[in-house]
């Protein structure tokens, strides 16, 4: 049997969650970023996102934060627009639900944002059905 050579085993690569109660410093938007809300995740490390300037993008989530930071439908995300393919683009940054709130109040974001609420905002053709059920009646049942 050869000798382990690393340095641990999966209890050190699992390292430590030491961004639990960290307040981190608020980052806005530069040239060529973008702020978004993820509308669905597509897996291998990519995702759509809309765009605060309305457009739908195609992104790539960068090596620093796969594995690393956890991007569910509904996440405010810093993205990195790319020169040569609009379509595209890569995330820089995700925002913690209390951050994403403070860009609403700083007006960085618009309404149509919704923090870490699935679906990327409420268009027209939504359909709010709410916690309604529906009632049968017994004939319609003995028809089923």
């Amino acid at each position: 049997m050869p000798k382990n050579k690393g340095k641990g085993g999966k209890n050190r690569k699992r390292g430590k969650n030491e961004a639990d109660d960290e307040k981190r410093e608020l980052l806005f938007k530069t040239d060529g970023q973008e702020y978004a809300q993820v509308t669905r995740m597509l897996g291998n490390g990519r995702l759509e996102a809309r765009c605060h300037d309305g457009v739908t993008r195609l992104c790539h989530i960068s090596g620093k934060l796969h594995k690393k930071i956890w991007i569910a439908a509904g996440d405010i995300v810093l993205i990195g627009l790319r020169d040569y393919q609009d379509g595209k683009a890569d995330v820089i940054h995700k925002y913690m639900p209390d951050e994403a709130r403070l860009l609403k109040a700083y007006k960085e974001l618009n309404d149509s944002f919704r923090p870490n609420e699935g679906g990327g905002g409420n268009s027209d053709n939504d359909i709010d059905i709410g916690n309604e059920f529906l009632e049968f009646e017994d004939d319609d049942v003995d028809r089923i």
